[in-house]
């Protein structure tokens, strides 16, 4: 029977395997070292249909991922996937194993591949942020998708600072301001790089406020774990100061997690995101591009699980003409 693999455990991962496995095509997942993706760092899901009362991003993960097993995933975990290459008989996947004693992993060779291992928002990497990011829930208040986590309870009508100075920041903090009271944009130069009508709509908007030459240096909690403040460095002067804001949103970008395809042919825009046609299909014959790994616009979990079924339905039709 041909083989599939499916290289990622997020949305767009385990939407692929269901629809995959749904048609007999026996697909294998390997899901990374994180299983379930960025989601694993969200407490709650409010815009992903069918939970009215909202999920915790966890929670939709395993939900996704047993009803992927159930069908017949065979699930890789803690496989991570450090090459594939195009042989003359498909696709050769070679990996690590982080569970094994040694670090060892293997390899094989699948007729079809599809890749959903996202990308990944671009942090600061200050003291105590992975705390923010581990899924646990002890600290809350920092996030990379405005959209995805802005119009929680937690971030209404209260005072949120958006980082960075480009398109992508600006566009973080004119969606905020449906919600906060205040949205403070944080950017360590005097100008915004964003586009002229991006800046325009920023530097007009009432309830945004500029916070020029200035970089995040620390994050502060209250004592059940909640972003309270942040301190601020002058870029010139150096001189610091606290920022009372109950929410952090990351506005510096996202970096695809493409680096393993580097030996692979496979076309990547300038930013590193995989580059397709009709709809999921690489240049690549067998390798198709599912979510956030090829979406550098959009970024949302029902968006990227909409299209994994699409890689897993062109995926089965490239092996049924093999």
């Amino acid at each position: 029977m041909p083989s599939l693999a499916i290289i990622g455990s997020g949305p767009a991962g385990w939407t692929a395997a269901i629809y995959a496995a749904r048609a007999n095509l026996a697909p294998v997942l390997f899901a990374g070292e994180q299983t379930g993706g960025q989601l694993m760092t969200t407490t709650e899901v409010e815009n992903f249909p069918g939970f009215a009362e909202g999920i915790a991003g966890p929670a939709l993960m395993a939900a996704m991922q047993a009803q992927a097993e159930r069908f017949g995933t065979v699930v890789k975990a803690g496989c991570v996937v450090r090459s594939l290459r195009r042989q003359a008989d498909g696709l050769e996947l070679a990996w690590d194993d982080l569970y094994s004693l040694d670090g060892s992993g293997g390899q094989q060779r699948f007729d079809a591949v599809i890749v959903a291992t996202g990308a990944s928002a671009r942090y600061l990497g200050l003291p105590g942020e992975a705390e923010f990011l581990d899924g646990s829930g002890r600290k809350q208040g920092l996030s990379g998708c405005a959209v995805c986590d802005g119009a929680m309870p937690m971030y209404r009508d209260q005072p949120l600072a958006v980082v960075g100075g480009g398109d992508s920041a600006c566009e973080e903090a004119l969606f905020l301001t449906k919600y906060a009271s205040r949205v403070h944009l944080i950017h360590r130069r005097d100008a915004l790089r964003a586009s002229a009508i991006m800046a325009q709509r920023v530097l007009e908007h009432p309830s945004i406020e500029m916070v020029w030459n200035s970089t995040l240096s620390a994050y502060h909690t209250d004592d059940q774990g909640r972003m309270q403040a942040v301190t601020l460095r002058d870029t010139v002067t150096g001189a610091e100061r606290d920022l009372a804001v109950r929410g952090v949103f990351m506005g510096i970008g996202h970096q695809p997690n493409t680096a393993f395809l580097k030996d692979s042919g496979v076309p990547l825009d300038e930013a590193g995101y995989l580059q397709v046609s009709d709809g999921c299909r690489t240049a690549v014959p067998g390798l198709f591009a599912a979510g956030d790994v090829r979406d550098s616009v959009y970024r949302q979990a029902i968006t990227a699980a909409g299209m994994g079924c699409m890689a897993a339905l062109e995926a089965g039709r490239y092996l049924d003409e093999l």
